[in-house]
């Protein structure tokens, strides 16, 4: 079929040439051979990739396949070892939408994902642009895919105004009405790669873009006005305390966190009751048991919406009977655990050698 959007045309000829290998995708001479990018993969490095950068999500998409090839495996594998697996990549509802959303799959289609937009957000998890993005990439739909990349190029492309989030809708309306019918998820993926390289938010390099030639923001030398976003609110700043209880023999004080809200079913040490609105205890009279307890010093986390400080104290001490829900954990198995990073950064501070790995 022929391609008659010219915008279309000189983007696809850019990406034959400049495409990123990466390892969820197949070569564009490939897809236009039939092949079809496997919606498994698809949909978990796109998953992977919210929030995320390409280097940070590959060495865990390259453990979550070799764990489980399938997505009938991830269906059956226990929820406690996709969240260790998990664990560092931060934003972890993703990793119980995604256990939840592969046992759908598994029950419901029989390991097949749906091929289409609206069967793909009917599944857990899968929102607006998970659905295009895989619509488009492993099926070949005519979808409209717009994350923050294609926003930037775009918004530049059309010297659009209105500053974000407002201006999403006239900017996916520009995608849609952009995108091909032939070769839709090579367009997609065109997009995201020109603004990850080529249209970058610094210091763009525009003598490089196949679209120089019709960029608005380009030729009225103004490209990094683009996008135009409302201006960012000063994050609040929350305290707490973390404790660190070790035995002599070297075993640690876990705990689980509740299912629900922030880092939900991830694993901690102990804190206290801090969340994103409200400040938790600092001092030693919070710790799950009495001792003498040493201060080991300040971590700070930046969440999306707030920041955290953590003052983090240490013990060292004899076994003792543990509350519901928490264990002692040998340290030479911290590497194993679904900790969070900013659990990690806690144990760090009592414990700087605790983990073989380093923490994010």
């Amino acid at each position: 079929m022929q391609i008659s959007n010219p915008y279309s045309c000189e983007l696809l000829r850019w990406y034959d040439r400049h495409h990123r290998d990466l390892p969820w995708r197949i070569s564009p001479s490939a897809a236009r051979d039939g092949h079809r990018a496997d919606p498994y993969k698809v949909w978990l490095s796109e998953v992977m990739l919210q929030q995320t950068t390409v280097q940070a999500v590959k060495p865990y998409f390259a453990k979550f396949l070799s764990l489980w090839p399938k997505v009938e495996d991830l269906a059956a594998a226990p929820t406690d070892a996709v969240m260790a697996a998990w664990a560092g990549l931060g934003y972890y509802a993703r990793a119980r939408n995604l256990k939840k959303c592969a046992e759908a799959v598994a029950r419901d289609h029989g390991g097949i994902f749906p091929d289409t937009e609206g069967g793909l957000k009917a599944l857990p998890g899968i929102g607006d642009y998970t659905a295009a993005a895989v619509a488009a990439i492993a099926f070949n739909r005519q979808a409209a895919v717009m994350d923050g990349n294609v926003e930037r190029v775009i918004s530049r492309l059309f010297a659009i105004d209105a500053p974000l989030p407002g201006s999403k809708p006239l900017m996916k309306q520009k995608v849609a009405d952009l995108t091909p019918a032939d070769r839709p998820g090579d367009f997609a993926q065109a997009m995201m790669d020109l603004g990850a390289t080529i249209c970058t938010p610094k210091r763009p390099a525009c003598a490089l873009c196949p679209f120089n030639s019709r960029c608005l923001a380009f030729n009225n030398d103004e490209p990094e006005h683009f996008p135009v976003k409302t201006p960012k609110k000063t994050k609040p700043v929350r305290v707490g305390a973390a404790f660190v209880a070790v035995t002599p023999d070297g075993e640690i004080l876990l705990r689980r966190r509740l299912e629900s809200g922030l880092l939900g079913g991830m694993t901690e040490v102990p804190t206290t009751a801090w969340t994103a609105r409200l400040d938790g205890g600092t001092t030693p009279d919070h710790a799950p048991f009495a001792g003498d307890w040493q201060a080991c010093g300040q971590i700070i986390h930046v969440f999306t919406h707030f920041e955290l400080r953590l003052s983090v104290y240490r013990l060292q001490h004899e076994r003792v009977e543990t509350e519901d829900g928490a264990w002692w954990e040998p340290v030479a198995n911290l590497d194993a655990q679904a900790l969070p990073s900013v659990m990690k950064k806690a144990i760090l501070q009592a414990i700087p050698l605790a983990f073989s790995t380093s923490a994010n």
